[in-house]
């Protein structure tokens, strides 16, 4: 009778993790509702302008409506903290910016592991940032900034869209390279920065083209420079930093999506396979270079050592810079 009792058991057992496994795997019918992008960062800054651009071929390609759910603070941290705890099941999905692997370098405490809680989906852009300033700045150039930086060390401010953002360690590296002092004004995202900008409250903003694209077009801002090692293709007479005289200057930012760890892999080739389809459509693609952006894709095993590697890189910029967020 015991042997029978304990028998049992082990068979109920096996079949019941058998069936959370196929539960949690299959999901066949993925997705049969609303999927959730969480932005960590406010409406009208560069990442929820690549958001939006892509939603809507998203919502054909998964046959599903893509709720964009805005959630800024303290660097897209707040934000990716709630995308973390959310269930691993598809339909909450972190869309956010490489201040995602900046973060752990410059903030003591996070409530996540930006290794461990997420599963990574895909890459769906990448960028640079770009120096801009109010029109009526007294200095054209790189070289007239940094003469008017050192001329009155630690008046000048420059704003980006928060603490771990690219456009702070653009900022901070400007600080090391050239040797200037100049104080960081973070910001809770791209449009309130941009805003205090042209409205002449700060003079710089270092930020993701999309957030600034228009106003620059529009003769609002007027852009000194780009971190990347080459031109944007969207500002073609706006020089690198390299090319305005400061050597070794990189800051290439990228937009991405992860979702929760533990996330069924089945769920994780889904959502990937359906970023490659709407990076290679023809409109995204135009629109996603009109903002100065390219879209990417590929595979989440390579955005996972983009990850990996950047931690790393960050960790080092910050320790030399001495980039602290209390």
């Amino acid at each position: 009778m015991k042997k029978s009792v304990v028998r049992w058991i082990a068979v109920l057992a096996a079949v019941v993790g058998v069936g959370t496994v196929s539960a949690a795997q299959a999901q066949p019918n993925y997705p049969d509702k609303p999927v959730r992008f969480v932005v960590p960062y406010p409406p009208g800054g560069g990442t929820d302008v690549i958001a939006r651009i892509v939603q809507g071929k998203f919502q054909s390609v998964l046959g599903q409506s893509i709720v964009i759910e805005n959630k800024g603070g303290a660097g897209g941290s707040v934000g990716t903290e709630m995308a973390a705890k959310s269930a691993a099941d598809g339909y909450t999905v972190l869309f956010t910016l490489s201040s995602h692997t900046i973060n752990p370098a410059i903030y003591p405490k996070l409530g996540f592991d930006t290794v461990k809680d997420f599963e990574p989906v895909g890459t769906v852009a990448s960028l640079p940032q770009i120096l801009v300033a109010h029109p009526s700045a007294p200095y054209n150039t790189v070289a007239e900034l940094v003469a008017a930086a050192k001329a009155k060390p630690g008046t000048l401010s420059y704003a980006s869209v928060g603490n771990g953002s690219p456009g702070h360690l653009a900022g901070e590296l400007m600080k090391l390279k050239t040797g200037t002092q100049m104080t960081h004004i973070p910001y809770r995202g791209g449009g309130p920065a941009v805003t205090d900008v042209m409205g002449g409250q700060v003079p710089l903003l270092w930020v993701s083209i999309p957030a600034a694209a228009q106003h620059v077009k529009a003769g609002k801002l007027k852009a000194l420079a780009v971190s990347t090692l080459k031109r944007s293709a969207a500002f073609p007479d706006v020089p690198t930093m390299a090319e305005a005289g400061v050597a070794d200057f990189e800051v290439d930012s990228w937009y991405a999506m992860f979702v929760p760890a533990h996330t069924p892999k089945a769920v994780v080739e889904r959502l990937n396979k359906a970023l490659n389809e709407v990076v290679a459509d023809p409109d995204v693609k135009s629109r996603l270079l009109a903002q100065g952006s390219e879209g990417v894709g590929g595979l989440p095993e390579t955005l996972g050592k983009t990850v990996v590697q950047e931690l790393g890189k960050w960790a080092k910029l910050a320790k030399d810079a001495n980039i602290k967020v209390d």
